[in-house]
Protein backbone atom coordinates (compact mmCIF):
# COMPACT_ATOMS: atom_id res chain seq x y z
CA UNK A 1 0.00 0.00 0.00
CA UNK A 2 1.50 3.11 -1.26
CA UNK A 3 2.13 5.55 2.22
CA UNK A 4 3.36 9.17 2.00
CA UNK A 5 5.62 10.43 4.69
CA UNK A 6 4.81 14.05 5.60
CA UNK A 7 8.00 16.38 5.84
CA UNK A 8 9.65 16.98 9.32
CA UNK A 9 8.92 20.29 10.94
CA UNK A 10 12.02 22.48 11.81
CA UNK A 11 12.20 24.93 15.05
CA UNK A 12 13.40 28.63 14.07
CA UNK A 13 17.02 27.71 15.31
CA UNK A 14 17.00 24.78 12.73
CA UNK A 15 16.59 27.00 9.39
CA UNK A 16 18.63 30.13 7.78
CA UNK A 17 18.05 33.36 9.76
CA UNK A 18 16.34 34.47 5.76
CA UNK A 19 13.47 31.93 6.65
CA UNK A 20 12.82 33.70 10.16
CA UNK A 21 9.35 34.96 10.60
CA UNK A 22 9.21 37.97 13.46
CA UNK A 23 7.66 35.99 16.37
CA UNK A 24 7.19 32.93 14.68
CA UNK A 25 9.16 30.01 16.49
CA UNK A 26 8.30 26.44 15.10
CA UNK A 27 6.25 24.64 12.18
CA UNK A 28 9.22 25.57 9.53
CA UNK A 29 9.99 23.28 6.61
CA UNK A 30 12.96 21.92 5.62
CA UNK A 31 14.78 25.42 3.97
CA UNK A 32 16.15 22.70 1.08
CA UNK A 33 12.66 20.95 0.44
CA UNK A 34 11.95 19.51 -3.52
CA UNK A 35 9.13 20.80 -4.85
CA UNK A 36 6.94 17.89 -4.05
CA UNK A 37 7.40 18.15 -0.13
CA UNK A 38 6.24 22.02 -0.79
CA UNK A 39 3.05 20.52 -2.07
CA UNK A 40 2.90 17.77 0.13
CA UNK A 41 3.04 20.74 3.26
CA UNK A 42 0.05 22.29 1.69
CA UNK A 43 -1.81 19.27 3.18
CA UNK A 44 -0.07 18.98 6.44
CA UNK A 45 -0.30 22.02 9.12
CA UNK A 46 2.59 24.36 9.21
CA UNK A 47 2.76 27.90 9.90
CA UNK A 48 2.73 28.43 6.02
CA UNK A 49 -0.31 26.04 5.70
CA UNK A 50 -2.87 28.60 6.20
CA UNK A 51 -1.04 31.93 4.17
CA UNK A 52 -1.19 29.19 1.73
CA UNK A 53 -4.81 28.15 1.50
CA UNK A 54 -6.37 32.05 2.50
CA UNK A 55 -5.24 32.94 -0.65
CA UNK A 56 -5.59 30.09 -2.37
CA UNK A 57 -9.56 29.16 -2.18
CA UNK A 58 -10.06 33.28 -2.81
CA UNK A 59 -8.13 32.54 -6.04
CA UNK A 60 -11.33 30.60 -7.68
CA UNK A 61 -13.94 32.71 -5.83
CA UNK A 62 -12.82 36.23 -8.11
CA UNK A 63 -11.70 33.51 -11.10
CA UNK A 64 -15.29 32.40 -10.69
CA UNK A 65 -16.29 36.50 -11.27
CA UNK A 66 -13.90 36.90 -13.94
CA UNK A 67 -15.43 33.79 -16.10
CA UNK A 68 -18.95 34.75 -15.50
CA UNK A 69 -18.61 38.03 -16.32
CA UNK A 70 -16.35 37.08 -19.48
CA UNK A 71 -19.33 34.82 -20.75
CA UNK A 72 -22.39 37.22 -19.53
CA UNK A 73 -21.18 40.21 -21.26
CA UNK A 74 -19.70 41.46 -24.02
CA UNK A 75 -16.41 42.19 -22.98
CA UNK A 76 -14.61 42.17 -26.34
CA UNK A 77 -16.07 44.34 -28.08
CA UNK A 78 -17.42 47.15 -25.60
CA UNK A 79 -14.88 49.01 -24.33
CA UNK A 80 -16.77 50.43 -20.94
CA UNK A 81 -15.84 46.69 -19.65
CA UNK A 82 -12.35 46.62 -20.36
CA UNK A 83 -11.49 48.82 -17.06
CA UNK A 84 -13.50 45.68 -14.80
CA UNK A 85 -11.79 42.90 -16.96
CA UNK A 86 -8.26 44.29 -15.58
CA UNK A 87 -9.32 44.32 -12.82
CA UNK A 88 -10.63 40.83 -12.05
CA UNK A 89 -7.63 39.48 -13.54
CA UNK A 90 -5.45 41.38 -11.49
CA UNK A 91 -7.61 39.97 -8.33
CA UNK A 92 -7.22 36.42 -9.31
CA UNK A 93 -3.52 36.61 -10.02
CA UNK A 94 -2.30 38.43 -6.58
CA UNK A 95 -3.74 35.58 -4.17
CA UNK A 96 -2.58 33.01 -6.48
CA UNK A 97 0.97 34.35 -6.95
CA UNK A 98 0.64 34.79 -3.23
CA UNK A 99 -0.31 31.12 -2.71
CA UNK A 100 2.27 29.54 -4.83
CA UNK A 101 5.45 31.94 -3.60
CA UNK A 102 4.04 30.85 0.27
CA UNK A 103 3.68 27.23 -0.98
CA UNK A 104 7.47 27.44 -2.79
CA UNK A 105 9.11 29.70 -0.92
CA UNK A 106 10.98 26.90 1.89
CA UNK A 107 13.07 24.79 -1.51
CA UNK A 108 16.48 27.48 -1.01
CA UNK A 109 17.27 30.99 0.15
CA UNK A 110 17.13 32.11 -3.58
CA UNK A 111 14.07 30.05 -4.42
CA UNK A 112 12.69 32.14 -1.34
CA UNK A 113 13.62 35.45 -2.83
CA UNK A 114 12.41 34.83 -6.23
CA UNK A 115 9.22 33.86 -5.06
CA UNK A 116 8.18 37.02 -3.27
CA UNK A 117 9.79 38.77 -6.20
CA UNK A 118 6.68 37.21 -7.57
CA UNK A 119 4.27 38.00 -5.04
CA UNK A 120 5.30 41.15 -5.30
CA UNK A 121 4.87 42.55 -8.67
CA UNK A 122 1.28 40.72 -8.81
CA UNK A 123 0.53 43.11 -5.69
CA UNK A 124 1.91 46.03 -7.75
CA UNK A 125 -0.43 44.77 -10.31
CA UNK A 126 -3.39 44.54 -8.50
CA UNK A 127 -2.73 48.27 -7.80
CA UNK A 128 -2.90 48.98 -11.30
CA UNK A 129 -6.26 47.13 -11.74
CA UNK A 130 -7.81 48.60 -8.59
CA UNK A 131 -6.44 52.40 -10.12
CA UNK A 132 -7.88 51.99 -13.86
CA UNK A 133 -11.69 50.53 -12.34
CA UNK A 134 -11.34 53.73 -9.93
CA UNK A 135 -10.20 56.35 -12.72
CA UNK A 136 -13.19 54.37 -15.07
CA UNK A 137 -16.37 53.84 -12.64
CA UNK A 138 -15.53 55.15 -9.23
CA UNK A 139 -13.81 59.04 -10.12
CA UNK A 140 -16.49 61.36 -8.40
CA UNK A 141 -18.72 63.80 -10.87
CA UNK A 142 -16.73 66.50 -10.01
CA UNK A 143 -13.15 64.94 -10.73
CA UNK A 144 -14.41 63.44 -14.03
CA UNK A 145 -12.18 65.00 -17.16
CA UNK A 146 -10.30 67.07 -14.98
CA UNK A 147 -6.49 67.69 -15.16
CA UNK A 148 -6.14 64.74 -12.32
CA UNK A 149 -8.40 62.47 -13.76
CA UNK A 150 -6.27 62.98 -17.02
CA UNK A 151 -2.87 62.24 -15.10
CA UNK A 152 -4.14 59.99 -12.80
CA UNK A 153 -3.56 56.33 -14.55
CA UNK A 154 -0.63 57.46 -16.07
CA UNK A 155 1.02 58.01 -12.63
CA UNK A 156 -0.52 54.83 -11.61
CA UNK A 157 1.28 52.62 -13.70
CA UNK A 158 4.49 54.61 -12.53
CA UNK A 159 3.99 54.13 -8.96
CA UNK A 160 3.53 50.44 -9.87
CA UNK A 161 6.80 49.56 -11.62
CA UNK A 162 8.33 51.76 -8.32
CA UNK A 163 6.60 49.84 -5.90
CA UNK A 164 7.73 46.41 -7.89
CA UNK A 165 11.33 47.26 -7.89
CA UNK A 166 11.29 49.53 -4.40
CA UNK A 167 9.89 46.16 -2.83
CA UNK A 168 12.46 43.99 -4.32
CA UNK A 169 14.96 46.11 -3.68
CA UNK A 170 13.33 45.94 0.23
CA UNK A 171 14.61 42.13 0.08
CA UNK A 172 18.10 42.51 -1.19
CA UNK A 173 19.50 45.90 -1.69
CA UNK A 174 20.94 46.07 -5.07
CA UNK A 175 21.23 43.82 -7.96
CA UNK A 176 25.10 42.81 -8.94
CA UNK A 177 26.33 45.57 -6.43
CA UNK A 178 24.79 44.44 -3.03
CA UNK A 179 24.14 40.46 -3.36
CA UNK A 180 27.01 39.17 -0.95
CA UNK A 181 26.88 35.50 -1.87
CA UNK A 182 29.37 33.87 0.14
CA UNK A 183 27.53 34.54 3.52
CA UNK A 184 23.90 34.39 4.51
CA UNK A 185 23.49 38.26 5.28
CA UNK A 186 21.06 40.36 2.72
CA UNK A 187 21.18 44.26 2.42
CA UNK A 188 19.01 44.86 3.57
CA UNK A 189 16.38 42.35 4.80
CA UNK A 190 18.19 40.85 7.30
CA UNK A 191 21.46 43.33 8.17
CA UNK A 192 19.02 46.08 8.34
CA UNK A 193 14.99 44.47 8.93
CA UNK A 194 13.52 47.43 10.18
CA UNK A 195 15.06 49.60 7.20
CA UNK A 196 13.89 46.61 5.00
CA UNK A 197 10.12 46.93 6.21
CA UNK A 198 9.81 50.61 6.02
CA UNK A 199 10.92 50.21 2.50
CA UNK A 200 8.25 47.21 1.48
CA UNK A 201 5.29 49.23 3.68
CA UNK A 202 6.25 52.32 1.94
CA UNK A 203 6.37 50.40 -1.33
CA UNK A 204 2.62 49.53 -1.60
CA UNK A 205 1.23 52.07 0.87
CA UNK A 206 1.78 54.61 -1.52
CA UNK A 207 0.15 53.38 -4.07
CA UNK A 208 -2.58 52.28 -2.59
CA UNK A 209 -3.18 55.79 -0.80
CA UNK A 210 -2.69 57.16 -4.71
CA UNK A 211 -4.96 55.16 -6.04
CA UNK A 212 -7.85 56.33 -3.17
CA UNK A 213 -7.63 59.41 -3.63
CA UNK A 214 -10.93 59.34 -5.56
CA UNK A 215 -12.52 57.62 -3.17
CA UNK A 216 -10.74 59.55 0.03
CA UNK A 217 -12.32 62.54 -1.71
CA UNK A 218 -15.47 61.35 -2.88
CA UNK A 219 -16.57 59.69 0.52
CA UNK A 220 -14.34 62.32 3.07
CA UNK A 221 -13.96 65.52 1.24
CA UNK A 222 -16.44 66.33 -1.52
CA UNK A 223 -19.82 68.50 -0.57
CA UNK A 224 -22.78 69.56 -2.37
CA UNK A 225 -23.52 68.16 -6.05
CA UNK A 226 -21.39 65.71 -8.03
CA UNK A 227 -20.33 64.24 -5.37
CA UNK A 228 -21.54 60.54 -6.65
CA UNK A 229 -22.71 60.20 -3.51
CA UNK A 230 -24.98 56.89 -3.81
CA UNK A 231 -25.44 53.34 -2.31
CA UNK A 232 -21.82 52.22 -3.38
CA UNK A 233 -20.42 54.76 -0.83
CA UNK A 234 -20.96 52.25 2.36
CA UNK A 235 -18.90 49.29 0.44
CA UNK A 236 -16.02 51.89 -0.55
CA UNK A 237 -16.02 52.54 3.40
CA UNK A 238 -16.29 48.95 4.17
CA UNK A 239 -13.24 48.29 1.61
CA UNK A 240 -11.35 51.35 3.47
CA UNK A 241 -11.33 49.88 7.22
CA UNK A 242 -10.46 46.33 6.29
CA UNK A 243 -7.26 47.77 4.24
CA UNK A 244 -5.88 50.04 7.22
CA UNK A 245 -6.85 46.74 9.11
CA UNK A 246 -4.40 45.04 7.02
CA UNK A 247 -1.80 47.25 7.29
CA UNK A 248 -2.23 47.40 11.12
CA UNK A 249 -1.66 43.58 10.84
CA UNK A 250 1.37 43.63 8.54
CA UNK A 251 3.09 46.46 10.00
CA UNK A 252 2.93 45.31 14.01
CA UNK A 253 2.71 41.86 13.49
CA UNK A 254 0.28 40.83 16.37
CA UNK A 255 -0.77 38.93 17.96
CA UNK A 256 2.16 36.79 17.54
CA UNK A 257 4.31 39.56 18.90
CA UNK A 258 2.83 39.36 22.14
CA UNK A 259 2.86 35.72 22.63
CA UNK A 260 5.78 34.25 20.78
CA UNK A 261 5.36 30.90 19.74
CA UNK A 262 1.93 30.86 20.81
CA UNK A 263 0.31 31.52 17.42
CA UNK A 264 3.37 29.66 15.71
CA UNK A 265 0.37 27.57 13.51
CA UNK A 266 -3.09 29.09 13.40
CA UNK A 267 -3.99 33.30 14.20
CA UNK A 268 -0.73 34.97 13.17
CA UNK A 269 -0.90 38.30 11.35
CA UNK A 270 0.08 37.16 8.31
CA UNK A 271 -2.61 35.34 7.97
CA UNK A 272 -4.76 37.67 9.51
CA UNK A 273 -3.44 39.89 7.03
CA UNK A 274 -4.10 37.61 4.04
CA UNK A 275 -7.69 37.14 5.31
CA UNK A 276 -8.43 41.18 5.78
CA UNK A 277 -6.80 41.63 2.12
CA UNK A 278 -9.05 39.20 0.84
CA UNK A 279 -12.43 40.45 2.11
CA UNK A 280 -11.37 43.81 1.76
CA UNK A 281 -10.97 42.83 -2.39
CA UNK A 282 -14.26 41.70 -2.14
CA UNK A 283 -16.09 44.94 -1.21
CA UNK A 284 -13.72 46.56 -3.25
CA UNK A 285 -15.30 44.66 -6.21
CA UNK A 286 -18.58 44.53 -4.87
CA UNK A 287 -18.15 48.24 -5.13
CA UNK A 288 -16.50 48.81 -8.53
CA UNK A 289 -19.58 46.73 -10.24
CA UNK A 290 -22.06 48.51 -8.45
CA UNK A 291 -20.37 52.21 -9.84
CA UNK A 292 -20.15 50.43 -13.10
CA UNK A 293 -23.69 49.46 -13.15
CA UNK A 294 -25.01 52.71 -11.76
CA UNK A 295 -23.51 55.62 -13.03
CA UNK A 296 -23.39 53.64 -16.51
CA UNK A 297 -25.60 56.34 -18.08
CA UNK A 298 -23.81 59.05 -16.94
CA UNK A 299 -20.37 58.11 -17.56
CA UNK A 300 -20.82 57.00 -21.01
CA UNK A 301 -22.46 60.44 -22.12
CA UNK A 302 -19.61 62.77 -19.65
CA UNK A 303 -16.51 60.69 -19.44
CA UNK A 304 -13.92 60.44 -21.50
CA UNK A 305 -14.18 57.64 -23.75
CA UNK A 306 -12.22 54.32 -22.34
CA UNK A 307 -9.50 53.32 -24.20
CA UNK A 308 -7.08 50.26 -25.19
CA UNK A 309 -3.93 52.18 -24.22
CA UNK A 310 -4.98 53.08 -20.43
CA UNK A 311 -6.86 50.16 -19.66
CA UNK A 312 -5.51 46.93 -21.42
CA UNK A 313 -2.13 48.80 -23.01
CA UNK A 314 -1.52 50.03 -19.17
CA UNK A 315 -1.94 46.44 -17.22
CA UNK A 316 0.36 44.70 -20.20
CA UNK A 317 3.36 47.69 -19.52
CA UNK A 318 2.96 47.24 -16.15
CA UNK A 319 2.97 43.25 -16.26
CA UNK A 320 6.40 43.77 -18.96
CA UNK A 321 8.10 46.35 -16.94
CA UNK A 322 7.23 44.29 -13.70
CA UNK A 323 8.67 41.16 -14.73
CA UNK A 324 11.80 42.73 -16.43
CA UNK A 325 12.60 44.08 -12.80
CA UNK A 326 12.28 40.54 -11.13
CA UNK A 327 14.70 39.37 -13.64
CA UNK A 328 17.30 41.71 -12.66
CA UNK A 329 16.67 41.33 -9.37
CA UNK A 330 16.38 37.47 -9.72
CA UNK A 331 19.63 36.61 -12.40
CA UNK A 332 22.45 37.82 -9.53
CA UNK A 333 21.78 34.62 -7.64
CA UNK A 334 21.90 32.41 -10.73
CA UNK A 335 24.72 33.90 -12.06
CA UNK A 336 26.85 33.74 -8.92
CA UNK A 337 29.36 30.90 -8.54
CA UNK A 338 28.85 30.69 -4.46
CA UNK A 339 25.02 30.81 -4.99
CA UNK A 340 24.58 26.79 -4.10
CA UNK A 341 26.74 27.19 -1.71
CA UNK A 342 24.83 29.92 -0.34
CA UNK A 343 20.97 27.99 -0.75
CA UNK A 344 23.17 25.17 1.45
CA UNK A 345 24.02 27.93 4.54
CA UNK A 346 22.36 27.49 7.48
Amino acid sequence: MLSVKLPRLLRAHQVPKVFHEDSILDGYRHPQSSAFSCILSVFQLTNETLNIWTHFLPTWYFLWKLIAYVYTLDVFTEPYLWPLIVYLVSCCIYPFTSSCAHTFSSMSPRARHICFFFDYGALSLYSLGSAIAYSTYSVPDKLVSSMFHSCYVPIAVCNTVVCTGLSCYSRLGLPFLKYNPEINKRIPEIERPRFSKVLRVLAFAFPYLFDNIPIFYRIFLCSGEGCTNNETNALHYQHIMLAFLTAFLFVTHLPERLAPGCFDYVGHSHQLFHMCAVIGTHFQMEAVIMDMNLRHTWLMSNAPPVTFAWTIGAALVCITLSLLLILIFSLPHFWSPFSSKNDKTT
